[in-house]
């Protein structure tokens, strides 16, 4: 009698199941999720941003951009690549939201916040990792994206989804097309989500112990803006040199080094060409992101399994 009572009781306060429970309460997939239903909304604004960060002069504005494609294209080519767009929500977004709520979870010591140097760190490999799983459709994005600036119809790529992109530059170009521009790719991610998961996650931290906030949408909004505009200041460059490189035509640069070369000849614009686009869209896209995932915390609550 005896014997049982003591299995029983080392199994409830077994700490490794502890932390298999207390893990699957963040459950993974919920970031990408989120992502893919923001990126629906600010498509057009990643679209005009590519378009920007693809020419070579810094005169060109948002505005007349868009004026100017909506007029030769119809407004439906604002959302030319959007299968593109879910695609690599539904890769990188997922990895690295994934990694990082799981790996947070682990590490957590009950209720108690992780320190930053912790977040930083768990965002930096999440988000590196994440943006190699999602270069292939990242890729594809791209070029879907740009397909419409060009007047000549018979130069456009003419990818019908993201799928025949990627069979089409498996076939045409080879496998390894799709970790074109995987460098910046990766290095942009691990700074987006050090920017847009630690920071969100520390400013809701800091906003929450300050007493004049609470976990509700307004406290989301608050957090989300402020790592947003992180995440654009830091990863601008990054993502100029990584549409660039992915855009560019077989041979067009024999390195990273020869992009990063041809485009500091525009100057330190040339680096943040498409700034306020890509502001406009990230800034938004992250709200959105956290917004959108915050509710799919509270409306799809954890059911924890018992445990026996």
């Amino acid at each position: 009698m005896n014997m049982k009572m003591s299995t029983q009781v080392k199994e409830r306060v077994n700490p490794s199941r502890a932390v298999k429970v207390t893990a699957k309460k963040h459950r993974w997939y919920l970031g990408g999720i989120a992502s893919g239903m923001a990126a629906c909304c600010t498509h057009p604004l990643d679209l005009l941003k590519v378009h920007l960060q693809t020419q070579q002069q810094v005169t060109q504005r948002l505005s007349s951009m868009a004026i100017h494609l909506v007029r030769t294209q119809g407004v439906l080519a604002l959302y030319n690549g959007l299968s593109a767009s879910l695609m690599r929500q539904l890769t990188y977004s997922t990895t690295r939201y994934g990694l990082y709520e799981v790996v947070s979870a682990e590490l957590r010591k009950g209720d108690a916040p992780l320190p930053f140097y912790q977040k930083f760190a768990i965002g930096a490999v999440a988000g590196f990792l994440g943006g190699i799983v999602g270069n292939p459709a990242d890729m594809v994005n791209v070029r879907m994206q740009n397909d419409v600036k060009i007047l000549d119809v018979a130069l456009r790529r003419n990818y019908k989804h993201v799928f025949d992109g990627l069979y089409r530059t498996a076939t045409e170009e080879g496998v390894s097309t799709w970790m074109k521009g995987v460098t910046m790719t990766s290095t942009r991610a691990l700074l987006m989500t050090v920017a847009q998961v630690a920071c969100y996650d520390q400013a809701k931290q800091v906003l929450l112990a300050s007493g004049y906030f609470k976990d509700n949408i307004i406290t989301h909004f608050t957090a989300s803006f402020i790592a947003g505009t992180i995440a654009t200041g830091i990863t601008q460059p990054f993502d100029v040199m990584k549409t660039r490189l992915m855009e560019a035509k077989p041979g067009q640069y024999k390195s990273v080094a020869q992009c990063i070369l041809f485009t500091a000849k525009l100057g330190p614009k040339g680096f943040y060409k498409g700034f306020i686009p890509a502001w406009v869209r990230l800034a938004p896209h992250t709200i959105l992101t956290w917004i959108f995932l915050e509710q799919l915390r509270v409306y799809l609550p954890y059911k924890a399994a018992t445990v026996i």
